[in-house]
């Protein structure tokens, strides 16, 4: 009977450990990482150095994927991207495209490991507006640098747009918007900054160059 019980013991006990890991052996599940519009992100270029700058909006790809915008001059293809609050964290994702003459990049992010937010310190996005704002609009934005701050938006094509909105570097990808509505992304300013007027890109040629990409368009969360 001893014996017998002494048997039915090990096999429970490999049952166990089987199911739950050996004693010492657990691992945690990664911790998340939360971006949205307005988050500061770091482009590392190698080395110790990386390039701060703000993600214009999250969402997903026609095609799935968890995908992020942001400025071009932020980075190239292949450079990977941490997000500034969370740098602790490890990797958020790649960046895949990046276009110099739009001033435009795409970021691919962790699907498991980030965590799309639709409000970030003061802005909320929850549609598109993909029509040019002019003089007297108000319009915002929230950015790594300087927050969140608005101005008069003085003119803009259909391409971009002027206003008043302080930026200054580390800036560059932040979302402007109007009320809740995405309608561009912060690129520069002139002369200094908070001063000078800052100028970005139009949403609409943003998303017209996703659909360009394997992405083929995309959907803020």
């Amino acid at each position: 009977m001893k014996k017998k019980l002494t048997v039915l013991l090990a096999v429970l006990a490999a049952t166990v450990l089987a199911g739950w890991g050996a004693p010492g052996t657990a691992t945690a599940a990664p911790a998340k990482i939360y971006l949205g519009g307005g988050s500061g992100i770091l482009v590392l270029k190698g080395g110790n150095s990386a390039s701060a700058c703000t993600l214009t909006t999250i969402g997903h790809a026609k095609t799935g994927e968890l995908i992020g915008i942001t400025a071009g001059h932020c980075g190239k293809p292949g450079q990977v991207v941490l997000s500034e609050t969370y740098s602790d964290r490890g990797q958020a994702g790649v960046i895949t495209y990046s276009n110099a003459k739009d001033d435009v990049a795409i970021i691919q992010f962790d699907k498991s490991r980030v965590v799309p937010q639709r409000s970030v310190n003061g802005v909320t996005i929850r549609s598109i507006d993909t029509r040019p704002i002019g003089f007297p609009t108000i319009a915002c934005k929230t950015g790594r640098t300087t927050g969140n701050t608005c101005g008069i938006a003085w003119f803009s094509d259909g391409d971009v747009h002027f206003s008043q909105i302080c930026v200054i570097e580390g800036d560059s990808g932040s979302p402007v918007v109007v009320g809740d509505r995405l309608v561009g992304m912060v690129n520069a300013y002139y002369f200094l900054g908070c001063i000078g007027p800052e100028t970005g890109t139009n949403i609409g040629p943003v998303l017209n160059y996703v659909k360009t990409t394997k992405y083929k368009g995309f959907t803020p969360i």
